[in-house]
């Protein structure tokens, strides 16, 4: 009994090894996985001088951003991410890009064992690390005019506020950062990894038509009334008495009606116009007819007329200018 418990231990202990690798295997090869990396929050970032890239020098990792996104490279792999801790997309090493690969030997807070004897000031010798496959294919990596390095892009400050417990998942980072961070990668291959990590969301819309709105019938089963707009115009002939009357002959003056044609018609003589619309034109009235001219009047016929023992002071008046 005892040796067959040895010998399961034995057998147990020579199997955690394996399993162990094979666990380690298939995460590191499906998106999104963890990589050892586990920030209680946001990271301090410092740009390396002369180059569109920041570093985060108190990780003990070799940890990056650029171009809005981040990138870390753990083992002899490069990964991904739009968030500072994960997840994590692996990126082969023919798509990493080229500033992220141009990064000084210095800046790497872990740097692989490999790396020793490389100048601290100067790229790694990926070339030498990957093979001439992979140089031939990323061909100029490590040549550029460094007068014309651009702009480092701005840091995602507002994923400060989401740390620790507050750390959304995947589906909540797409939103958030749509909405706070509106900076557009310029690097090509930067662009393609964000729109494979953060596809865009396919709106369902319904195969009917909108509510409140009904679907238009075929143009066989439309009212007639609707496409009378398109018809032929009908010949002359055929059309009514009524609209045809503007283009209708005017009649002979002898015809038209009597009440149309007075403003045409002369005037009567005088002596037969209405006394009432002749007046303006009376003759004047004879002198002796005429109202006697007040301003020309004796003073005794300029005074008012007595009116009573009303007038009070203004009669005494009077009588007093005419002595």
């Amino acid at each position: 009994m005892r040796r067959t418990l040895i010998a399961l231990a034995l057998l147990m202990g020579s199997l955690s090894p394996v399993l162990a690798e094979v666990n380690v295997g298939i995460g590191i090869n499906l998106p999104g996985v963890s990589i050892g990396i586990n920030l209680p929050a946001f990271p301090q970032l410092v740009p390396v001088p002369g180059y569109p890239v920041y570093y985060a020098p108190q990780l003990p990792s070799n940890y990056f951003f650029y171009e809005g996104m981040y990138w870390v490279y753990e083992g002899d792999d490069w990964y991904a991410s739009s968030w500072y801790n994960g997840p994590w997309n692996r990126i082969g090493p023919e798509r990493v890009p080229l500033f992220v690969l141009r990064i000084p030997v210095r800046y790497y807070r872990s740097p692989p064992p490999y790396f020793r004897g490389w100048r601290t000031d100067a790229a790694p010798r990926w070339g030498e690390h990957w093979g001439p496959g992979w140089e031939d294919q990323r061909r100029g990596w490590d040549r550029w005019d460094r007068r014309a390095v651009p702009a480092p892009a701005p840091l995602p400050t507002y994923q400060r506020r989401y740390d620790g417990d507050r750390y959304p998942q995947r589906e909540q980072q797409q939103t958030l950062r749509e909405r706070n961070y509106r900076y557009q990668p310029r690097d090509a291959d930067v662009r393609q990894h964000f729109r494979e990590q953060n596809p865009p969301v396919a709106v369902s819309r319904p195969s009917g038509p909108p509510q409140g709105e009904a679907r238009r019938p075929p143009p066989e089963q439309r009212p007639v009334e609707r496409d009378q707009r398109n018809a032929p115009r009908p010949p002359p002939e055929q059309r009514p008495a009524e609209r045809d009357q503007r283009n209708a002959p005017r009649p002979p003056q002898e015809q038209r009606p009597v009440e149309r044609d007075q403003r045409n018609a002369p005037r009567p003589p005088p002596e037969q116009r209405p006394v009432e619309r002749d007046q303006r034109n009376a003759a004047p009235m004879p002198p002796e007819k005429a109202i006697p001219e007040r301003r020309n009047a004796p003073p005794e016929s300029r005074r008012a007329p007595d009116r009573g023992p009303d007038r009070g002071p203004d009669r005494d008046r009077e009588q007093e200018r005419n002595k």
